[in-house]
């Protein structure tokens, strides 16, 4: 856990706290971006951020620091010698096994103030290498498992509790920077931070979720290969032991209830993610939607892409969960139609360089060398005055600014059927038609439907203005930094109305 006061006001609140995970400053585009225009977007107002990380992670920050962001702390997830606590006179065991069991069920807010009310009690706090580390820890483990998973694997279960209560307590022992509003970016440990920080008596707290965070878990749990499942379940649909999967999703789950239910304001990007969200308990009343908004001076003014060579675009980090190989796939099939297309993919590859060498070795196979480049990370702006067309093939998003940011520069855009991309861009149905549609859906790893899209767009320059042209005059209507901005300021300014009539301010040591 490390601390980079950036801006000193003698330990003045800042009006914002932050809250991100795996994402800012530490990892360039996607939301990390989002959060680097909302700061300078609301100039007037102080933030501070909380970056929650793991200590293999790159921390190296990829962003120039806003002038009103005064303070940048990380909480680092397995980093079992911080937090404070002398792990002496230790709580019950029991009770908090009961307590984190409960809590893993539940994901009660209730249950999760027990379990701060016992490990963060300002009389005898408890360290956590107390509570991963020790004979305390051990009795935590085993009452756990023997409520949770008494039929599986005790190796097993031990293995997956360290990664989630190590995470758990890492939180719930960090210190919390004082400010007005706590802003979570996502639900997972960001939230649980955020749901802590009302438990302990903070002003106003905010969620604002992009996709959908125990969603994205989920497909990725269920496609893990380190996950070894223990329990053979048969054909049965109501069989109510635990796999591994099912306690690492339930637990994610657990931290999503808590935080939806300890925030003031719970907003997202578009409709269909509030069917999620309230599914975890998310109450109707704090629910809003804020869609993203983006400079649309900047991104309209760049000029049309030179005839040849045509050119497709994707730009996104190389992971599984935007399902690059789809694109490599569908563009050996563009390939054989239109012999002289650029592919690019432009994007970080080292979140993940397993995957990204499979992608390369894919693209070797398929002979595609001369064909698809990977740019690595490249100025958006540059990389869409040489695309004619832009592509999106991810398993799971929200709203994707590379979606606006095409449309706001008149490009045609083919994504799959993930998110608000439907709603991007076909715009209003007529007569079972989509007239002002701004580029095709596909589905879920199609990259035949993928292809022929992108090979009717590149082969019709009438088609490609048109729909390019109606995809930034939606984005011109709908999607404004100034609007979007605006409101996320009302939401901070309430801060201060809340202060008179809301929750005080509790600070523990």
């Amino acid at each position: 856990m490390s601390n980079a006061l950036l801006r000193n006001r003698a330990g003045e609140p800042a009006d914002v706290c932050l809250i991100v995970e795996g994402c800012y400053p530490h990892v360039a585009g996607g939301v990390s971006t989002w959060l680097d225009w909302l700061m300078r977007s609301c100039p007037g107002t102080r933030f501070s951020v909380v970056s929650i990380a793991m200590s293999a992670d790159d921390r190296t920050p990829r962003y120039a620091f806003p002038n009103n962001l005064e303070s940048l702390t990380e909480i680092i997830l397995d980093d079992t010698s911080a937090g404070a606590g002398r792990g002496k006179a230790l709580p019950d065991a029991t009770e908090l096994s009961g307590l984190i069991v409960s809590f893993v069920q539940t994901g009660s807010l209730d249950r999760l103030a027990g379990i701060d009310r016992l490990i963060n009690d300002p009389h005898r706090p408890v360290s956590l290498k107390a509570l991963m580390d020790s004979a305390f820890a051990w009795q935590l483990c085993v009452g756990a498992y023997r409520a949770l998973m008494p039929q599986a694997s005790f190796k097993d279960f031990f293995w997956a509790w360290q990664a989630l209560m190590g995470g758990l307590f890492a939180v719930m022992k960090a210190p919390i920077p004082p400010a007005r509003t706590y802003h979570a970016i996502s639900t997972g440990y960001a939230g649980l931070l955020a749901a802590r920080a009302a438990i302990e008596g903070g002003t106003q707290v905010m969620l604002t979720e992009h996709g959908i965070y125990t969603n994205e878990r989920q497909i990725e749990i269920l496609m893990a290969r380190w996950i070894t499942d223990t329990v053979d379940k048969g054909l049965s649909f109501d069989d109510p032991r635990l796999d591994l999967r099912d306690l690492w999703i339930t637990t994610f789950r657990a931290y999503a209830r808590a935080c939806y239910e300890g925030c003031d304001h719970i907003t997202t990007l578009f409709g269909d993610n509030q069917a999620m969200q309230r599914m975890l308990g998310a109450d109707d009343a704090r629910m809003r939607i804020i869609p993203n908004g983006i400079d649309i001076d900047r991104f309209g003014a760049i000029p049309p892409a030179p005839e040849d060579p045509p050119t497709v675009s994707l730009v996104g980090r190389i992971v599984p969960i935007k399902d690059i190989k789809t694109f490599i796939r569908a563009a050996d099939q563009i390939r054989a139609q239109i012999p002289n297309v650029r592919v690019l993919v432009a994007g970080p590859t080292d979140e993940d360089p397993a995957y990204a060498a499979e992608c390369r070795d894919l693209v070797a196979e398929l002979g595609l060398g001369e064909t698809l480049t990977f740019t690595g990370r490249v100025n958006v702006t540059d990389l869409l005055a040489d695309s004619h067309v832009v592509v999106l093939t991810s398993l799971s998003e929200a709203q994707p600014l590379a979606v606006l940011e095409a449309g706001a520069a008149g490009r045609p855009c083919v994504t799959t059927n993930v998110g608000a991309c439907r709603e991007m861009l076909e715009g209003p149905e007529e007569n079972g038609d989509f007239p002002q549609r701004g580029g095709f859906i596909a589905d879920l790893l199609a990259d035949d439907q993928i292809a022929a899209h992108i090979v009717a767009l590149l082969s019709d320059g009438a088609l490609r203005e048109r729909l390019g042209n109606n995809l930034k005059q939606r984005v011109r209507e709908l999607y404004t930094s100034e609007k979007a901005a605006a409101e996320y300021q009302g939401l901070y300014d309430s801060a201060d109305r809340r202060n008179e009539t809301g929750r005080a301010r509790s600070w523990r040591a």
